[in-house]
């Protein structure tokens, strides 16, 4: 029950649905409880948490102002209630801007569990959800124009579903094979396929390799990522992100006993003497696991330099993306923002090597703090700050592009330095936040705020024009002479297409951004038309020639760019 946007606490300060405290209707016996416990750590702990709004509402005190009757249906349909006029449900779904799936699948055991753990929890926090009248509420006021850029689609794949319920796939992630043209495609619930002109077989099923795989709680949890080694045609070696459960192995990167451990991140190095098989088959061996206070801002992003050659310092070394894991919004913003923690960080390992504090992968001398006294110092990270780090490419120049999926206001395209501190959580994107107050408040940069270093965005847009920024990549391919010098991204929820130019971004200042449209054979289309559902989860994926992609997880579905007007 990913409650994602909307949320049950639309009916907040509804007096005239303040039916909660009705005699039996919501359940309190213990089995209830335990199995709506479960669930809403399952479906809805990515989105909610009792203490404060994150990608959804926080839940606490819901029960005393709700019906169980409106709760149940609003888990059954939220759409329909929305539509339907409701007012309060209108109000609420302009403050998130996005409409949770519905759960109708759930049996009415379920939905009685989640009923009944939701009235354990009747407090409503009497600060954290204060807003600020002093607050920016609009902190982009102008709005991202459209420019007239066309780019022509190609239906190129349909990937098979990987579940009967919505999303029917959890497609997440398309690269390809050093050396060779082959294409790949990753779905978080467990499957790498290879597309054989076209066709999508199963090259590798994480679930069957790994006995302790998990994809939930939902969001980016799961098969994560995947990153062939620049030299895979010869060593073989192939690299993986997943998640298992909390205590499935000790972790190598840990936290305090006294704060929850939803889930365990993997990074795994696998080896064939097999690389041009099919499918995979091979050995794994574990670089380092590390623990997740929630299910969101995991460990999803790995990937190698696709500049770097034999001898370069930068040439077989593996860059991590690592998420926050919502400890900020969770209550423990001190995990993710210093760099003697590695949660919000982008990281830089040498796979191969062996002078880790867990002896399993190299910390390369030309990291920023390798050479730092501080034995406290998490010397595998090269920058920090970051809610989640999501994708991570590079421009033709060399430059590092980091996309950060912000929280409730602010998304953002980051070109990163050796050591930069790029804010999180007392910034989001160019603005002032306070993790220990209400975070959807958000502030003007103070004056003297240059004392404080921090690495700013190049690009960034607030919450008017999208949720959640799909990163992407600039042009390198030769088929869309129009694409040549922008940086290419979306958005993942509205699947809106913006771009940047390349001469326009700078450190210290922010470019312009513009949306472009599509068509598909030729007839304009929106994404959300194709894929049909209002949540787009659109990905841009690339080959090796440097041509782009985009994916849809709703149905499955796999684009090439491969026209484009000349504006």
């Amino acid at each position: 029950m990913i409650i994602a946007g909307v949320g049950m606490a639309i009916c907040f300060n509804a007096c005239n649905t303040n039916t909660g405290s009705e005699e039996g209707a919501f359940p309190t016996d213990s089995v209830s409880i335990a199995l709506g416990k479960a669930a809403f750590m399952q479906d809805c702990s990515s989105c909610h948490n009792f203490r404060a709004d994150g990608i959804g509402p926080q839940l606490g005190g819901l029960t005393t102002f709700a019906s169980a009757e409106w709760i149940r249906n609003f888990i059954k349909d939220p759409k329909s209630i929305i539509e339907s006029g409701d007012t309060l449900a209108a109000k609420h779904y302009n403050k998130f801007k996005t409409i949770m799936p519905s759960f109708a699948h759930y049996t009415e055991e379920k939905v009685n569990g989640i009923l009944a753990f939701l009235n354990t929890n009747k407090k409503a926090p009497s600060t954290l959800g204060v807003d600020d009248p002093n607050a920016l509420r609009n902190p982009i006021p102008e709005p991202i124009p459209m420019s007239d850029l066309v780019v022509n689609l190609e239906l190129v794949a349909q990937i098979p579903p990987s579940s009967e319920e919505n999303p029917l796939t959890r497609i997440a992630k398309l690269s390809f094979q050093p050396i060779t043209d082959k294409i790949f495609v990753m779905d978080l619930r467990g499957k790498l396929y290879y597309l054989n002109e076209g066709e999508p077989e199963v090259y590798m099923d994480m679930a069957k390799l790994k006995p302790n795989f998990i994809h939930q709680p939902g969001l980016g949890t799961g098969f994560g990522s995947f990153a062939f080694h620049p030299e895979f045609s010869k060593n073989g070696l192939l690299y993986t992100t997943h998640t298992e459960p909390p205590g499935s192995a000790k972790a190598d990167f840990g936290y305090p006993d006294s704060i929850k451990v939803t889930l365990q991140w993997v990074l795994s190095e696998w080896k064939t003497n097999q690389p041009g098989g099919f499918p995979f088959v091979g050995e794994s061996r574990e670089l380092f696991r590390i623990n997740m206070v929630t299910g969101i801002h995991g460990m999803q992003e790995i990937t190698f330099n696709p500049l770097a050659k034999p001898g370069d310092a930068d040439y077989g070394l593996l860059y991590v993306g690592i998420g926050d894991g919502g400890s900020a919004e969770s209550g423990f913003p001190f995990l993710c923002n210093s760099p003697e923690n590695i949660w919000g960080a982008v990281i830089r390992i040498n796979p191969r090597g062996t002078n880790s504090l867990n002896g399993h992968y190299g910390i390369p001398a030309t990291n920023p703090f390798s050479g730092s006294e501080n034995e406290n110092i998490r010397k595998e990270i090269y920058a920090h700050g970051f809610r989640n780090p999501h994708r991570i490419a590079w421009s033709r120049k060399g430059e590092i592009f980091v996309s950060n999926i912000g929280h409730q206001n602010i998304e953002s395209l980051y070109i990163i330095s050796p050591g930069a501190d790029c804010g999180w959580p007392v910034r989001e994107g160019t603005f002032v936040i306070d993790p220990s107050q209400n975070m959807w408040n958000i502030y003007p940069l103070p004056p003297d705020d240059a004392k404080n270093n921090f690495t700013y965005p190049v690009a960034e847009y607030d919450h008017d024009e999208g949720n959640a920024i799909a990163g992407g990549f600039e042009y390198w391919g030769k088929a869309l002479p129009a694409l040549v010098g922008k940086f290419v991204f979306g958005d993942i929820v509205k699947g809106r297409l913006f771009y940047v130019e390349m001469k326009d971004l700078k450190v210290g200042s922010q470019a312009p951004i513009k949306e472009w449209q599509i068509t598909l054979n030729g007839v304009p289309k929106t994404l959300t038309a194709l894929c049909g559902a209002d949540k787009v989860d659109e990905r841009f994926g690339i080959d090796r020639h440097g041509e782009l992609y985009i994916t849809t997880k709703p149905d499955g579905k796999v684009y090439k760019l491969v026209s484009a007007n000349q504006p």
